[in-house]
């Protein structure tokens, strides 16, 4: 029973991604290419999402500062949910809804890029970092699900909308996931040509 289970959620999370694969390269592409411009002309990436988002931003900093599978220059890159007593200050002092929002305006500058995470597309906190960038005239890459949420009617048309078709958060996670590797994978094949990775 149990082993059925966790072999259903395999095939779950491959399904959706088979399905979404046609539906978001398109998107996927075009955040390839707003992140690309960004950091050749010496912009950064600033990330942000909660929960597990929170761990994406981090984990595509990471990737992006230090590298994803093949050695190349870094690429500057600050996920805004590190910062333990930034956020803290800024939740006890203000309010939640603006830990990232304030961060964006300290810290981001035009040519810059948002990458904003939010499964439900509804987090209060990534959509006031949203309106904090676009005052910064930042491009905006949004990583949603369940329809886009809020989100969807706070983005620019110069922005990028990369949403999951799918409710169930887990899912949407899994995919944001293999979206970041995506980014990082066609940035590093713009900067340094096509090329098998051994790793």
């Amino acid at each position: 029973m149990l082993e059925q289970r966790i072999e259903q959620q395999f095939i779950d999370s491959a399904d959706l991604k088979y399905q979404a694969a046609q539906v978001l390269s398109k998107p996927i592409a075009a955040a390839v290419q707003a992140i690309l411009a960004s950091v050749t002309s010496g912009g950064k990436v600033l990330a942000c999402g909660n929960g597990g988002s929170a761990a994406d931003a981090q984990h595509f900093a990471a990737e992006f500062v230090g590298r994803y599978e093949r050695e190349r220059p870094e690429l500057g890159a600050i996920a805004l949910t590190t910062d333990s007593s930034i956020i803290t200050a800024i939740a006890n002092d203000y309010d939640f809804s603006v830990i990232f929002s304030k961060q964006v305006r300290a810290l981001g500058g035009a040519g810059d890029v948002l990458l904003a995470m939010s499964t439900s597309g509804n987090s209060a906190n990534v959509l006031a970092a949203i309106e904090a960038a676009h005052e910064r005239e930042m491009t905006v890459v949004a990583l949603t699900g369940r329809g886009g949420g809020k989100i969807t009617h706070a983005l620019r048309e110069t922005d990028v909308h990369v949403c999951v078709p799918h409710e169930r958060t887990a899912r949407i996670q899994e995919v944001h996931l293999l979206v970041l590797h995506c980014i990082c994978d066609g940035v590093d094949t713009q900067l340094l040509g096509d090329q098998e990775t051994s790793v």
